[in-house]
């Protein structure tokens, strides 16, 4: 069965990122698999625990986000 989405995705032509998830915190480098309006899919380049709450930077924007979901190194996030 198909999911039908709000939203649709986009795969990127850059895909490096970087995720800002503190004030006096290095910056988490990783890849957007894709994004739509509405949220993201990006792949961390370690395995790692991020806060439910952060920012992501990617192609010279920040957008605040939320983490929906985690499967191992890829993170489903809101915007």
């Amino acid at each position: 069965m198909r999911q039908e989405r709000r939203f649709a995705r986009v795969r990127p032509n850059a895909s490096a990122a970087s995720l800002i998830v503190g004030p006096k915190l290095p910056v988490v480098a990783c890849n957007v698999v894709d994004y739509s309006a509405g949220g993201a899919c990006v792949e961390l380049n370690a395995n790692i625990t991020l806060p439910q709450r952060f920012e992501l930077l990617h192609g010279g924007t920040k957008k605040k986000c939320r983490m929906v979901w985690k499967r191992d190194r890829r993170v489903g996030v809101a915007f």
